[in-house]
Parts: structure tokens; sequence; C-alpha cells
């Protein structure tokens, strides 16, 4: 079977006088049955290419599926008077949301059942699901196009009756008001920001909603939530760099809302409540790492505001969590988080110790102000998921829940996990790498090694457990996660250094990483792959252009490949939020520099690795037709005969395939890829 070609349709792109031909514009028109018929013809394609793995893959569902409890539950937490529970049921592939009045003895109602929901669908997921202050009501939300463009519905929790109120066209968030008849949602723009908000009265007809607030800045989106307290109702403005926030007491919807401070370009914070005053995480003053400040609730502007846990240069603030006699901090220092609880009587403070060599963190689900319990979760490349309580009092630690790895093959033991430091080219760095590998598995030019990484947006990628990972590592395979600029590893300068005018920092740290990789004797380029998705699959696209020859095979999920053409057009959705990530072309110096990296417009006759490409006809984030529009010039253009297969999942979007196993699919479509170029390579 031949590869398909697209056909070519010449479109001239023309900005700052400089001219782009674009042969595969017209794969943007998505009503446009030329269009849906290549995307076909390319899953035949890649069906035909993978034919001789379709056992592997069968085998490597299995097996991914088999390590997952079929009936499993979350960790119950108490809220309000019950306790919350999301489970499984075997066989089933949507989860069910159930409560117990007090006790976890007590009956079990189902609050939703997804499954009854998703009846029917080929995708279908819930966005969120909201109880009101009296316990007697539910909002819910959902999604059955993969667009992450969700409708509310409302449930009677005493009847089971679903109510007659439908808002459509929403984030999928809907927070309550204290009088149990008021929500406020937000509602979504043409190119899906989040810019209005909205307050909804049960029983009333949505066109009587009445708006709240209108984000104007399309650089800005907005969020609303309830603090902690649940005293207060906030809503947030934010940029990239810019945050602004408004609040009213949640007991009166129809309040005047104050703005705690206004925006200014580069001053982010975001709020919490406690008593008479309110937290602020924030990097005003310099702070670039983050510093927590606190102000009275009446007199809340920045210049009232006063030092709580001052700016380290050394260590990043990545969250706080208050208590009525604790404050617990998340920190990062040299890539790691820790914990630290400090006691707000006596002043003193401690870490909790952690040993793992790399591995994530974090503060977990507390609801409760008076109490002397901290959950929290933590995780490593060889640990899985696992959920803690720690009595800050005390001083003691008790397991409450850890993910089961079923099957009887995995033991913790048997994987070994490290960090390494790679030299950057710029000599401005060093960039770190998470590894883990199977205890019997030896480091040498013929091991093949998944190298990973992201470096986008702030984004981290910790080190942190996979089930799926084992089928790879139980192969022989060493997995790495490139801890890249772009991303806030190594603090807040972490990622400056690695967006706008710097992102190519992004890519040669990647590259830098993959080397030092083979230097180090881990691997070499006839065994070595790299995988990323969304900016992640730019990463790729891009080092794929700059190094052609580093890696055998590349796997590029969901990727961000048309840099320039989808920033210059601000119809597509998130485009002007991005602005201070990428930089706006319009303006010239930025134009050029996206042209310079972009995988799209640097496409070569040259020969090219081994290449998956995937991606969702409904995708929200990247467009389908970027990944279509590159494989299309990589198949005119690239000079070798390497496999070059593109999948487009029609009934999903960015996130992939619904379902709590569906997505494994694809999880296993990419090992067997991966192996299938291994075992060419013996």
């Amino acid at each position: 079977m031949e590869a398909p070609k697209a056909k070519k349709i010449e479109k001239t792109l023309e900005t700052h006088g400089d001219k782009r031909i674009d042969n595969y514009f017209w794969l943007n028109e998505r009503e446009n049955p030329e269009v849906i018929q290549y995307l076909e013809e390319e899953n035949a394609y890649a069906d035909f290419v993978m034919k001789d793995t379709e056992q592997l893959q069968e085998e490597l569902f299995e097996e991914m599926k088999a390590r997952y409890k079929k009936d499993d539950e979350s960790l119950p937490y108490f809220f309000n008077g019950y306790w919350y529970i999301v489970r499984y049921e075997e066989g089933k592939e949507y989860p069910i949301f159930c409560r117990k009045h007090q006790s976890l003895d007590s009956e079990e109602e189902i609050i939703l059942d997804v499954n009854t929901l998703a009846e029917g669908e080929s995708y279908f997921e819930v966005g969120s699901v909201a109880v009101s202050p009296n316990n007697e009501l539910a909002s819910f939300s959902s999604d059955n196009v993969s667009r992450r463009i969700y409708s509310i519905n409302f449930k009677d929790l005493k009847t089971g009756e679903v109510l007659p109120d439908k808002i459509e066209n929403t984030t999928g968030k809907a927070v309550w008001a204290n009088d149990n008849e008021h929500v406020f949602y937000i509602r979504k723009d043409e190119s899906l920001r989040a810019f209005q908000v909205f307050r909804h009265r049960l029983g009333t007809n949505t066109s009587e909603d009445v708006l709240i607030f209108h984000e104007k800045d399309d650089t800005f989106d907005v969020n609303v939530f309830k603090t902690k307290s649940l005293e207060y109702i906030f809503i947030a403005s934010s940029s990239t760099i810019s945050d602004e926030h408004r609040f009213i007491p949640s007991d009166n919807v129809f309040a005047e809302w104050t703005i705690i401070q206004p925006r200014i370009d580069d001053l982010e914070y975001s709020v919490e409540h406690y008593e008479d005053e309110f937290y602020i995480i924030t990097n005003a003053d310099d702070a670039f790492n983050f510093k927590i400040v606190k102000t009275k609730i009446n007199n809340c502007g920045m210049e009232n505001w006063v030092d709580v846990i001052p700016h380290r240069p050394e260590v990043l603030l990545e969250g706080f969590e208050i208590f009525k006699n604790y404050l617990v901090l998340e920190e990062r220092e040299e890539g790691l988080l820790q914990i630290k609880i400090i006691d707000e009587k006596t002043q003193e403070s401690h870490y909790l110790p952690f040993s793992d060599p790399t591995y994530t963190a974090y503060i977990g689900v507390n609801l409760e102000f008076d109490t002397e319990v901290l959950r929290y979760g933590y995780t490593s490349l060889t640990q899985p998921s696992s959920t803690y309580e720690y009595n800050m009092r005390e001083k003691t630690t008790v397991l409450l829940k850890q993910q089961e790895v079923l099957g009887g093959k995995f033991f913790a033991e048997n994987y070994i996990s490290e960090r390494i430091w790679a030299d950057s080219r710029d000599g401005e760095a060093k960039v770190p790498i998470s590894l883990v590998y199977h205890k019997d598995t030896i480091k040498s030019t013929d091991t093949p090694l998944l190298l990973y990484g992201y470096g986008s947006y702030g984004h981290t990628v910790d080190a942190s457990f996979s089930n799926v990972r084992l089928s790879i590592l139980d192969r022989g395979f060493i997995y790495a996660i490139a801890h890249i600029r772009g991303g806030e590893y190594l603090g807040r300068e972490w990622y400056e250094d690695g967006k706008m005018l710097f992102k190519k920092n992004t890519f040669f740290d990647f590259i830098d990483a993959a080397k030092y990789l083979i230097q180090q004797n881990y691997t070499s380029s006839k065994h070595l792959y790299a995988m990323g998705g969304s900016a992640g699959g730019l990463l790729v696209g891009a080092v794929m252009n700059y190094e052609p020859s580093l890696f055998n095979g590349i796997v590029a999920q969901v990727p961000f490949v048309d840099v320039v053409t989808t920033m210059l057009d601000e119809t597509i959705p998130l485009t002007t939020g991005e602005y201070d990530e990428w930089g706006n072309p319009n303006d010239e110096e930025y134009y050029h520099y996206m042209k310079e990296y972009s995988p799209y417009d640097n496409v070569e006759a040259k020969e090219y690795p081994n290449v998956l490409i995937t991606t969702g006809l409904h995708d929200s984030q990247v467009q389908y037709w970027e990944p279509a529009k590159w494989t299309a010039k990589l198949r005119e253009l690239k000079t070798d005969n390497n496999i070059l297969v593109f999948k487009t999942d029609m009934s999903a979007g960015h996130g992939g395939a619904s379902g709590r196993f569906e997505s494994l699919k694809e999880d296993a479509l990419e090992y067997a890829f991966l192996l299938k170029l291994e075992n060419k390579n013996e």
C-alpha cells in the first residue's frame, strides 16, 4: 500500500514583506469531504504499516489494563457532612460519583453515574460535579464532542430528578452561592477563550442569566472559584504574566465586586482567605520565585500587603495551604518538591522527609480548616502514587491509599531511578534528567532509551510513577525525562529562559540532554527515541529538524507544529492568550524568530527519523490540521525510507479517547511503534 499524498494547492502567506508558500493550507477546511478523506487514508495507511504489530498492540493493551484495579475507588474525603467517593465498577469505562452521610458505614447515595450518561456516545467526559451548600442539589457538566465546551445540568439529589435548567457553551465549572439557588459559570467566545462570568438562578431561563464580568482583553481568560473557607466567591482574570482578582461574600450574590489589586503587567498573584485576612502568593517587588503576603479584607490593595514568607531566590514557592494553626508550603529547590510545615503559634518549621533521588510530592485535598492533619501525595518513578495523612503536631505519618499495580509482577525494588545533569551548549546551565529502568537492564550503546520532554508554559514534568510505562521498562527500555528550560523545574528563571525570544533554549537543552545520554553510554542514536505532546510535540518536531540523525524514532502527540500560521490567526482557540509565551508574530522580530524554529516551516528535503504523529479531529488546543499539514509536507520532502505514520482519532480531542481504558489503546500503539523499530534494529 502506498502512502497517501495530499494534493497541493499553493497559497502564499505574506507577513512583514516575507512570503511563505503553504501548499497544504487547505487541510484546515474541517467540513471539506476531501480533508476527511485524506485523514481516513492516512489512518488506513497507519493501520497497514502497523499491521504486523496488531497482536503486540493487543498484548500491550491487555497487560496495561490488567495492572489496574477494575473496581477501584478514590480515597474518601469528608466535606460539609458527607464522605465523597468516586468509584469504578468492573466492565464499565466511566466513574460513578457517590457520597455517604456522616459515616462511611452509611448507605451510599449515587450523585452521578457517568456510565448511564455516556450511553450511545462515542466520546463523553464530565467536567465537574459540585454539590450545593445545603447538600440537596448538584451541578454537573459534560462534553460529548471533545472540544472542551461543556453543558451544565442540575440534579435534585433528594428525588434524583434532572432539572430543566441547562446552560450551554461553558468551561464546565459551576460555583454555588450560599443561598443554594444561584450559581456562577463561565462562557467561552468563538476562539474558546473563557471570557464572561454569568450568574444563573435555578428555575429561570438561561436567557435571563446576568452577565457579571466580561474580560475584554483577549490575552486574558477568566476563572471563578470559592475560597476554602466558603465565605467568598472570586473571579480571577489572568494572562500568562498578569492577574486580577475580584470578590464578593458567598452569601450575598448582589454585592458589589471588590478588586484586590488591579492588573499590572508582570504582576502575578493568587488568593486564599483566612479569618479577616487574605493570604496571597505573588511575584510582587521582584519576587521572581514568589513570596506569600497577607492583607486585611477591607483594605487589600498591594500597598497594604505584608510579607509572611519572604522571597528566596533559590526556592520556587509553588503553593500553600492554610490551617487554623499551621501554614503549609509547597516549595521547589534544585528541582525537587518539598513540603514545609510552619506552626503558626511557635513559628517552628520542619520539612517532610523524602528519599528518592527524583520524585513528586504535593499538598492533597485539605478541605478542613480546624485540623492538625495534612493530606499529601507522593510518587516517584519507582513508587506508585500514594496519599498520606500527616499529623503536623505529632509528626506522624499514615499511608491512606497507594495505587495498586495488579498482576503480581511489579515490585518497586526491581526498578532503579536516578537523576543526572547534562551540560548545556551555552554554558549557562546544567540540564537535569530523571531516569528509570529495570535493574536487569544494562546501560550500553545497544540499550533502547525513550526521552520525554515538554518545556513550555512553566509547566514542569515531574518524576512520577506510570502503570503504563512498565510495559517498556520490562522490555529493556530506559525511560528519561529531560527537565528543560521553558518549564519551572529549576525556578521561574528556568521558565523565562525558555520562552519568547529564548525559546530555542528549550530545543537545544533537549538535544544536549540526548547527546549527554549517548556520551555517558546509556544508549546510542540507533536506539534513542523522543516523545512529546502538544507543546512537547513542537519540541520534538523542532529537534527533528535541527538534529534529524540524533534519534531513531519520534512520537509526536497532538503536536503544535505550525507555529507561525497559528500565532498569526486570532480566530484559532487560545492564540491571543499565548502571545506572552511565544511572542506576537505581528511584531517582526518575533515573526522571524518563530519562523526559524517552527517545525512545519523548516521541513526540508533530507533524511528524517521514523515518526509517529497523532491527533484528534476535535482538538481544541492544537487544531488537527497542524499535524496533518506537517505529515503531508514531510511525505513530500523527506528523502529516507523510514516509517512515517499519522493517526487521527476521528471522535476525540486534545486529551485523546474518553473512558478509563480506551486511551490505553493509544499508549499501546505508541509503544508498539517503538518496539517495532527496536526489532528492526536487531
